[in-house]
C-alpha cells in the first residue's frame, strides 16, 4: 500500500499546559519538539500557546473559556488544525472540535502521522498501520466518515484505513490480522536470532533519543549506507550489518527506531516485536546527543521506553555523541555517566575508543562456568559445542570438564553439571 501525499502545508496552532506537577520550561521544551514533529509532518506552526491549570479539565482538557479564545486565535492567524502536546481523550477531542471548528488532535496523533509516512518495509507499513487502528478505534463514535480523508492533514493518513472506521468490526478483523501476519514475521526473527545465539554471534544494538545519530553511527562503524536526514524517526526499519571489533570477535550491529518524550503506547506495543532485537542484545550503545538542550531528559525518556519493552536490565554503553559541535557540553556529560565514550558519528572521533569499550563490554559480560559432564551424556557435550563457546575441554576420572561460554538460559539449562 502507498502513503498518501501531503498537497498542501497545513498552517497549525500548537497548545501547551503547565499543570502544578511540570515545570514552564519543560512545557516550552517540549512545544519546541512539537514544532519540530510538525515540520517533520509536513505542517507549519502559525501561533503556540501555553497555559497554566490546576488539573485538565474533563471536557475540553483546557477549559471552555479557553477553547474559546484558541478558536478566536485560529480565526485570526487561519490556522487549519490545532495540536494539543497532552493526548486527548476521544470526548475531549470531539468537544474541541466543535469549539473549534477546526481539526484538533494530540502529540500521539502528530507522531503516528510521521510514522505513516516513513514506514517502507512490509512490517513497519503493517506496525503503522496497527498503531494507527488502535489509536482510531475508541474515537469512531461520532465521527462517520471523517477519518477516510485520503489527502487529508496531520493525523488521518496511513495505509489501508479506507472504510475500516465504517465498520467496527471490520476494523478489528483488520487488526486481528495485522497482529496474526506481525506474530509470523516475529517468529521469523525469532528463529533468526537463535541460529545467531547458537553460533555465538554478539548482538549490538543502538538505541537512543530520535535524531541523535544513530544511523550515521551504523554508517561509520560498518559503512552501512544508509540513508541520513536530519530529520524525526527517519529510521524505522531495523538495519543489522557485521562489524569487527579489534580483538577480532565479529558482532552484528542493529539500528532501531529513536525514542522520544511521550512516546505513544500505540507505538511501543505496536513496534514490540521490532525491538525485541534490543531486548535480546548482548550490549546497548545508549547515543546520546551530547548538544542537545536537555540530554539528561533524553537519556530519562530512553530508559523509560527501555523499562516498558523489559529491557532496562540490558548491558549499556553510553555514546556522547556530536561532540564536534559542542566539546564542552560533550565532556560534561559524558563526566555525568561512568564510563560514557565521546564521539562524532560525523568525523570520526573517539570511534576507536568506541570499538575498543565495546569489545571490553562484551568480553566483561561474558560468563565462563566450569561443567563436569560424565562420559555417559556425550548429548549434554554436544549440546555445549553447539549451544556455547567451549574455551577449555580436559578429562578427568568418569568425566570430562568443559570451561564454556553461555547466555543466560544456557547457563539455567546446564547448572546441573556445575564442577564443584
Amino acid at each position: 500500500m502507498t502513503l498518501i501525499e501531503r498537497r498542501f502545508r497545513e498552517r497549525i496552532v500548537l497548545v501547551g499546559v503547565a499543570f502544578p506537577w511540570t515545570s514552564l520550561d519543560r512545557v516550552e521544551s517540549d512545544l519546541d519538539e512539537l514544532a519540530e514533529l510538525v515540520d517533520t509532518a509536513g505542517a507549519d506552526v502559525a501561533a503556540r500557546v501555553v497555559q497554566r491549570r490546576d488539573r485538565p479539565d474533563p471536557a475540553t482538557f483546557v477549559g471552555s473559556g479557553k477553547a474559546e479564545e484558541l478558536h478566536r486565535m485560529s480565526e485570526s492567524v487561519d490556522a487549519d488544525t490545532v495540536v494539543f502536546d497532552d493526548e486527548l481523550t476521544p470526548a475531549q477531542q470531539r468537544n474541541l472540535e466543535k469549539i473549534l471548528g477546526r481539526t484538533a488532535i494530540d502529540r500521539t496523533a502528530v507522531i503516528l502521522d510521521i510514522f505513516a509516512q516513513n514506514a517502507r518495509s512490509q512490517e513497519g507499513k503493517a506496525q503503522v498501520e496497527l498503531a494507527l487502528l488502535r489509536y482510531r478505534l475508541p474515537r469512531l463514535r461520532g465521527r462517520g466518515l471523517s477519518l477516510s480523508q485520503q489527502a487529508g492533514g496531520i493525523g488521518t493518513r496511513g495505509p489501508g484505513e479506507t472504510q475500516l472506521e465504517v465498520d467496527r468490526r471490520r476494523l478489528l478483523r483488520r487488526m486481528g490480522r495485522l497482529e496474526a501476519d506481525l506474530k509470523q514475521l516475529s517468529e521469523t526473527r525469532h528463529t533468526q536470532r537463535r541460529a545467531r545465539q547458537r553460533s555465538r554471534q554478539r548482538a549490538v544494538s543502538l538505541v537512543g533519543y530520535t535524531n541523535a545519530g544513530k544511523s550515521t553511527l551504523l554508517n561509520r562503524l560498518t559503512d552501512a549506507g544508509v540513508v541520513v536526514e536530519d530529520r524525526l524517526f527517519s529510521t524505522l526499519d531495523p538495519r543489522t550489518r557485521r562489524l569487527a571489533l579489534p580483538g577480532g570477535e565479529v558482532v552484528f550491529v542493529s539500528d532501531t527506531v529513536g525514542f522520544v518524550r511521550k512516546l505513544p503506547h500505540q507505538l511501543v506495543e505496536a513496534f514490540r516485536s521490532t525491538l525485541e532485537v534490543v531486548r535480546e542484545a548482548d550490549l546497548l550503545l545508549h547515543v546520546v546527543d551530547g548538544s542537545a538542550h536537555d540530554p539528561e531528559a533524553q537519556v530519562d525518556a530512553v530508559r523509560s521506553v527501555l523499562a516498558e519493552i523489559d529491557a532496562a536490565d540490558v548491558p549499556e554503553l553510553v555514546v556522547v555523541n556530536k561532540a564536534d559541535e559542542d566539546p564542552v557540553a560533550a565532556r560534561r556529560l559524558a563526566q555525568r555517566t561512568d564510563g560514557a565514550v565521546i564521539i562524532s558519528a560525523r568525523t570520526g572521533e573517539g570511534i576507536d575508543q568506541l570499538l575498543l569499550s565495546m569489545a571490553a563490554r562484551l568480553r566483561s559480560a561474558d560468563r565462563v562456568m566450569r561443567l563436569r559432564v560424565p562420559f555417559d551424556r556425550g548429548d549434554v557435550l554436544a549440546a555445549l559445542h553447539r549451544e556455547g563457546e567451549v574455551v577449555e575441554e580436559t578429562h578427568g576420572e568418569g568425566a570430562t570438564v568443559v570451561a564454556v561460554v553461555l547466555d543466560a538460559a544456557g547457563r539455567a539449562r546446564f547448572s546441573e553439571f556445575v564442577a564443584s
